[in-house]
């Protein structure tokens, strides 16, 4: 069994940054695969970012070149950096996990992205 949880949400100013991080316990990570989703109001649940477990990251179009996924294999974390956020970043962040087949998430940090 794995628990995922989420920090560093918050409220911030458009062209402002946010750090999430997601801390994984129940088992090593190393030998999964590490993303970020995020949902808005009335919007599906959609893809952020992922990094494999070698380290290869992709993310989404929408925010290529603003965040960067990173993972720290020794802490069992996943992070997520968002540079320059837009009022359309605005949503629940997940943190997902893949390991041996199974899918995890975690409950989600709000961030909120408005002057």
């Amino acid at each position: 069994q794995v628990q995922l949880a989420e920090s560093g949400g918050g409220l911030v100013q458009p062209g402002g940054s946010l750090r999430l991080s997601c801390a994984a316990s129940g088992n090593s990570m190393s030998n999964s695969v590490m993303a970020w989703y995020r949902e808005a109001p009335g919007k599906p649940r959609e893809f952020v970012a992922f990094i494999s477990t070698s380290g290869v990251t992709t993310v989404a179009t929408s925010v290529k070149g603003r965040f960067t996924i990173s993972r720290d294999n020794m802490k069992n974390t996943v992070d997520l950096q968002m540079n320059s956020l837009k009022t359309e970043d605005a949503a629940v962040y997940y943190c997902y996990v893949q390991l041996s087949g199974t899918d995890y998430w975690g409950q989600g940090t709000q961030v909120t992205v408005s002057s």
